[in-house]
C-alpha cells in the first residue's frame, strides 16, 4: 500500500510538472505574441509619423516654391529701388567728386 501511495504520489508530481510546463510555455507563446503585436504596433505609428512629417515638409517645399514668381517679382522691385536710390545719391555728390577731382588732377605737388 505505501508503494501504491509512493507510485500515485510520484505521478501526481509528474503531473504537475508537466500542468507546469505547459503553463510557462503558454506563457512564453502569449508574452512573445504581446512582443510582436507591440512591435508591429510601434512601426505603424513611426510610418504615420513619417508620412505625417513627409506631408508637412511636401507642403512647406510647394508653398515656399509656389510662390517664387512672387519672390522674384519682389526682389526686381527692391533691387530697382536700391538702384535708383543709389543714382540719387550719386546725382547729388556727382558734383563735388567732379571738383575734387578737376582739383587734385589740376593742382601740381612738387
Amino acid at each position: 500500500m505505501a508503494s501504491n501511495r509512493g507510485q500515485g504520489g510520484i505521478q501526481q508530481l509528474l503531473a504537475a510538472e508537466q500542468e507546469a510546463q505547459r503553463i510557462v510555455n503558454a506563457a512564453k507563446t502569449e508574452k512573445l505574441a504581446r512582443l510582436k503585436q507591440a512591435k508591429e504596433e510601434a512601426e505603424k505609428e513611426i510610418a504615420e509619423y513619417r508620412a505625417q512629417l513627409e506631408r508637412e515638409f511636401q507642403k512647406k517645399v510647394s508653398d515656399s516654391t509656389g510662390d517664387s514668381g512672387a519672390n522674384v517679382k519682389r526682389l526686381e522691385e527692391e533691387t530697382d529701388a536700391k538702384i535708383e536710390n543709389l543714382k540719387i545719391e550719386a546725382a547729388k555728390i556727382s558734383d563735388d567728386v567732379v571738383a575734387m577731382l578737376r582739383t587734385y588732377v589740376t593742382s601740381v605737388k612738387n
